[in-house]
């Protein structure tokens, strides 16, 4: 009976297991695939539009400010007490100098207004509808940045994980040299043609490169994760990479980027700083236009019913009411208040002006040091790749003098660390090429990135 029940549960969680596994969602990708998907899906990107979508409301709540606005009202009173006036006797034919009490109105009342207004002529407001377009345009701007970001963060997590896994590679091809050649080694030395040292300077760099391995392969899972995160996929969920990382760099080199004229106006950053100074000079005019006087008008209709008791229905009475009227509201002094905001309106435009210059400079500043940068890595990365060809070379004359016994194993783990430092110099140049052509275009706004509508 137990065994039965083991069975079920067994075969319920096998069930349960599948089931949990077909949910799953797996995706493969190249590179330019999980930048247009990055585009699309990271949250960044879904916060971006967000941003978008809310300057563009914000942008039409400005403009219906100047827009009719209707409004309604419905009162209802109940006097529980109703006040009490007093008036002269003497109206009534009473004695002079008394008086007799008088209830005005009635115990209920309700009355109903509906007022519609118009803006005439507002500075402030014409004023603002421009900035909000500037704001509009800066969100924009701000998106467009965050795109770029987003390829460069793409990038760089893609190609992590593509260092991550040749790496793990590399270093399981040469603990498998290592091992067959400590083998070697043991058996010579049980031989008494090998000192005991040359088996130990092995197995140093044997234990070394088994560490080594283990942890590029707890860097995989951990690369990967990082990878989705960036894309906006749940981290439980696999992402299967097309393009391998030597492809990649190869495809990457382009001395015509190098020779690209650096255009600062198209940069994002230097379009942001530019918004900005937009901005000021917009607060400073709205600082000026508070000086104008502000027009506007309104009409309005109501009606109001009395009664003792509530019967306020159909054959109630209702009188009716309506007031158009016109508003000029003119700002003759405040003290000097408006003059020194317009002061300071006008020195946070001054100090936007200086920093637009200062952002300039600076950008101009950032697209050569991108250049420098990218020219380095194509250099260091063909570099690298002569460096790994040399030191494959030497470390395959050291293997041979070893086993012919001319060369000591501490000359061969030389040899054998050099090479390994090759190889991983080699994968993260390529990386560093991808990384920094990714900057310079950057800096140069050619990827013309855009978020893809839902």
């Amino acid at each position: 009976m137990n065994l039965r029940i083991t069975y079920l549960i067994l075969f319920f969680s096998g069930v349960i297991y599948a089931q949990e596994n077909q949910t799953q969602k797996t995706y493969t990708l190249s590179l330019e695939e999980a930048i247009d998907f990055a585009l699309d899906s990271s949250y960044t990107a879904i916060n971006a539009r967000r941003d978008i979508a809310s300057a563009i409301k914000k942008k039409w709540e400005t403009t219906a400010d100047g827009l009719p606005q209707i409004n309604a009202n419905i009162d209802y009173q109940n006097n529980l007490k109703q006040p009490v006036q007093l008036l002269p006797a003497e109206i009534t034919g009473g004695p002079p100098g008394t008086f007799i009490p008088v209830v005005f109105g009635t115990k209920q009342q309700m009355s109903a207004t509906a007022t519609a207004s118009q803006l005439l002529f507002d500075g402030s407001y014409i004023v603002a509808v421009r900035a909000s377009k500037t704001f509009l345009e800066y969100t924009d701007t701000n998106a467009k940045k965050t795109a770029l970001e987003i390829r460069e963060n793409v990038i760089d997590a893609y190609g992590n994980v593509l260092l991550a896994q040749e790496s793990a590679a590399i270093l399981e091809q040469n603990k498998t040299t290592l091992e067959d050649n400590l083998e070697d080694t043991k058996a010579m030395f049980e031989n008494g043609l090998q000192e005991e040292e040359s088996v130990e300077q092995l197995k140093i760099t044997y234990l070394q490169i088994s560490n080594e391995l283990r942890n590029a392969k707890r860097l995989i899972s951990i690369t990967k994760e990082m990878l989705n995160l960036v894309l906006g996929i749940p981290l439980e969920e696999q992402v299967f990479l097309t393009d391998d990382l030597d492809s990649l760099a190869e495809e990457n080199i382009s001395l015509e980027l190098l020779n690209a004229p650096a255009d600062i106006e198209n940069n994002l950053d230097y379009k942001l700083a530019r918004n900005l100074t937009e901005q000021r000079e917009h607060e400073l005019n709205l600082e000026k236009s508070k000086a104008l006087p502000t027009l506007s008008t309104f009409v309005n209709y109501g009606t109001s019913g009395y009664s003792q008791e509530f019967t306020l229905n159909d054959n109630q009475d209702w009188f009716q009411s309506s007031i158009w009227g016109v508003s000029l509201n003119i700002p003759i002094f405040s003290s000097f208040q408006r003059n020194a905001r317009t002061a300071q309106a006008r020195i946070a435009l001054d100090k936007a002006n200086t920093q637009f210059e200062q952002a300039k400079e600076q950008i101009r500043l950032e697209i050569k040091r991108a250049k420098n940068n990218y020219q380095f890595a194509v250099e260091k990365y063909r570099t690298s790749k002569e460096n790994l060809d040399l030191a494959n070379r030497i470390e395959n004359k050291n293997q041979i003098k070893f086993t012919e016994g001319i060369a000591t194993s501490f000359e061969l783990r030389q040899a054998q660390t050099q090479l390994y430092t090759a190889q991983q110099e080699l994968l993260q140049s390529m990386l560093d090429l991808l990384n920094a052509k990714a900057a310079l275009e950057s800096a140069l706004n050619t990827p013309n990135l855009n978020f893809t509508n839902n």
